[in-house]
């Protein structure tokens, strides 16, 4: 690396400063940029990371830390960063041609220099009028110039402002919502960065307040406070609102003051309607606007849609019915004809149950008659396996509820559109949910917008399941409210009884230890008590015993679902012994290094947010949208391109590295991010991991994941400790408060 450049500022962070003699690729989207670099000295730098508004010409200082590329050698990664104009008029020319201004070209900024020389941007920026006495330049478009120009002297002030508290990730985000009022607006309020459409942490907002003279007791910063800890609530614990006395100690305890100074402030905001009370009869609930808007909304649009619903004359329900019967040769058990019944006469159904107790065959049942009366039905689920799922068990389409209600993302930003709406309903008469204990609040506030009334909904689920990743308790509150018809399966037909992973998913879910006697064809239990013992022991069976009695192919089956991330049988641990097993270094493999850890070509990844605009090309087609959950193998990585590719089963999607927070290895996933997936063969270990997830619906949601075959590894101890553990984790909502209003 130059030594000549190296040199300490900026609190100790390593810097260098040059010309940016050429910028060899940047994403739009995020500013993500790589660019080459002469110093004085003469010598070329490669720099890479979130540089937004730098181009060819300019003279910046870039802080930092040197790193190593296998393929490019040293790079210098930027975490913040100068830029100043060039002054030499050669440098002026190239800055200018280089698009950094929108109406200027070459021929443009050479004619522009040559009139104005070293007085260019003075007069751009204070004298556009002058820039229409060259020919080509119209007034409107000088003054365009102008304004452009004067734009990106305000993201250098708010470089300026915030680059010893922010990301220039988030600086970048804040100019783009902002513009060159950003600076004027954080002094007034740098708390108003903890909005949620830019996300900054609140510890960073707090951090920059300071520095301008903010007070720890300013009724701004206790208002933010509030609303930081309901938001970190939801997207942590899930709770859509807070009991108003806990809100009031957690957030005095989070600012380190009195709840005498915080309750007022409180107090404030719910007079101004920036917080919202719901007081029923025992409860005194705190909720930020929006959380209440889509508890309220859905309490009132599921209400409206049942009070809708055209019922069907009983004597049709009986005889398509029968119709159904004769056709399938079958005859349905009792609460399967009951659920098929009331299917049919309620704009609202829930249905439940647990393995093997027939819910596919109530949908296969409704799906035929539904097209027999000649109404349009559509088949859809939170995630994208459990879509396939249902497509698969049905023979008809479905889809990811996102997916139904085309939702993109707005602009290159992360607020989402749902471009199906009370403006534009889905078509269909009947819409049938499946995993429905997975949808959150504002996804199902999202569906209910787009459905119209008279549209009967049909919830499929097992609420003995973990409830959602986000926030809320859809499922469970309309269960609990009485409001709408819930029909739960309780029988376990003939063809089931034979699975013991059915029979010990339905063990478990009563509070009773799964048989383990090994005898069981789908059903395998090695036992081990130390942490370390179990880690190496599925190692063995991914590596040795599982391939040498199955073939190699059955590595391809295999998910293994850890209770936690840490531990010795964690996912952490346990993607690092399997990786080097299953995928070693190569010399003829592709690598990218991330963050600590390495990306090769061969890993198993999983996406671990939604991402509705990363496309995809399958048999030639291109599409878009990769959503939580789903798992693929990296098969190709270009660093000239800086990208890499990942085959998603039967979809081959292309990731800049810039993308890489959006992937992680999933040779071992967590519980929580196997809902709603469905796999051959899972192994689960039952080892030491915190008391909090040692529970019986995290047990029984691990259990039905498995299609074919479980092998549990570990403690019987911890086994039994999970089965009896029914404690489910406290949600604070008012859905079902609302639904019995």
């Amino acid at each position: 690396m130059p030594s000549s450049d190296r040199n300490t500022a900026h609190e100790g962070i390593a810097s260098v400063s040059g010309v940016v003699e050429d910028i060899i690729f940047q994403n739009k989207a995020n500013d993500y940029t790589v660019l080459c670099l002469s110093t004085a000295e003469d010598e070329l730098v490669t720099a890479v990371g979130i540089l937004p508004l730098v181009r060819e010409g300019e003279s910046v200082v870039l802080y930092g830390e040197w790193s190593f590329h296998p393929s490019y050698g040293p790079q210098f990664a930027v975490q913040s960063y100068e830029r100043s104009l060039p002054t030499d008029q050669d440098q002026m020319v190239k800055y200018l041609a280089s698009g950094a201004i929108k109406g200027i070209g070459p021929v443009t900024a050479y004619k522009i220099v040559s009139r104005f020389g070293e007085s260019s941007f003075d007069v751009i920026q204070n004298h556009p009028q002058w820039l229409a006495d060259i020919p080509g330049i119209t007034k409107k478009k000088a003054a365009e110039i102008s304004r452009v120009f004067s734009e990106q002297s305000g993201m250098q002030q708010l470089m300026l402002c915030c680059r010893d508290f922010l990301s220039i990730a988030a600086i970048s985000k804040v100019y783009r919502q902002w513009g060159k009022r950003s600076v004027e607006l954080i002094k007034q309020n740098p708390y108003s960065l903890t909005d949620e459409s830019l996300g900054i942490p609140f510890e960073r907002a707090d951090t920059l307040a300071q520095s301008l003279g903010f007070q720890a007791d300013s009724a701004c910063r206790i208002a933010a406070g509030l609303q930081y800890v309901l938001r970190h609530n939801a997207n942590t614990n899930g709770h859509t609102c807070l009991p108003r006395a806990k809100l009031v100690a957690v957030t005095a305890a989070h600012l380190h003051l009195s709840e005498e100074q915080v309750l007022p402030v409180l107090l404030q905001e719910v007079q101004e309607g920036h917080l919202i009370a719901f007081l029923p009869k025992t409860k005194d609930y705190i909720f930020d606007k929006r959380s209440d808007e889509a508890e309220a909304y859905i309490a009132a649009k599921l209400l409206s849609m049942e009070a809708a619903c055209i019922i069907m004359d009983t004597a049709n329900i009986g005889q398509l019915v029968r119709m159904v019967e004769t056709e399938k040769n079958i005859t349905y058990a009792k609460l399967q004809r009951q659920a098929i019944e009331q299917a049919l006469c309620s704009g609202v159904l829930i249905l439940t149950g647990g393995p093997g107790t027939g819910k596919t065959t109530v949908v296969q049942a409704l799906l035929r008659i539904f097209r027999h009366t000649g109404m349009k039905v559509a088949l859809a689920a939170p995630t994208g396996r459990a879509a396939k799922r249902l497509s698969e068990a049905t023979g008809e389409e479905a889809k990811t509820i996102h997916r139904m209600l085309e939702m993109t993302k707005s602009d290159g930003e992360t607020t989402l559109i749902l471009n199906r709406n009370e403006g534009n309903p889905l078509a269909e008469d009947v819409i049938i949910l499946d995993e429905a204990s997975m949808i959150d609040l504002f996804l199902m506030e999202g569906l209910l917008r787009a459905t119209k009334r008279g549209t009967r909904l049909i919830f499929i689920g097992d609420d003995n399941q973990l409830p959602p990743v986000g926030c809320g308790n859809v499922l469970r509150d309309m269960i609990a409210s009485g409001a709408f018809t819930t029909i739960c399966l309780t029988e376990i037909f003939r063809q089931s009884e034979q699975s013991m992973i059915v029979v010990n998913a339905h063990r478990i879910n009563r509070g009773e230890v799964p048989l383990l006697e090994n005898k069981y064809r789908d059903f395998f239990f090695l036992p081990r008590e130390e942490d370390e013992q179990i880690a190496q022991t599925i190692l063995q069976l991914v590596t040795q015993r599982l391939p040498r009695t199955y073939g190699e192919d059955v590595l391809r089956q295999i998910q293994i679902i850890s209770p936690s991330r840490k531990g010795k049988a964690g996912t952490e641990r346990l993607n690092h012994l399997l990786r080097e097993y299953l995928n070693p270094k190569d010399p003829s493999k592709g690598e990218v290094n991330y963050r600590e850890g390495v990306f090769r070509v061969g890993d198993k990844v999983m996406q671990i947010r939604n991402n509705y605009e990363l496309s995809w090309t399958k048999d030639g087609i291109e599409s878009s949208g990769v959503f939580n959950g789903d798992i693929g193998i990296i098969t190709d990585i270009n660093p000239s391109k800086k990208n890499l590719l990942i085959n998603f089963e039967d979809r081959v999607a292309t990731y800049d590295f810039a993308l890489l927070d959006e992937i992680e290895h999933a040779y071992a996933i967590t519980v929580h991010k196997s809902q709603g997936s469905e796999y051959p063969l899972v192994i689960f270990p039952l080892f030491h991991c915190p008391p909090m997830l040692r529970t019986r619906n995290l047990f029984y949601t691990a259990l039905t994941r498995a299609r074919e075959m479980v092998i549990l590894v570990g403690s019987e101890q911890i086994a039994r400790q999970m089965a009896e553990n029914n404690r489910h984790v406290m949600r604070y909502t008012a859905l079902e408060e609302r639904l019995r209003r």
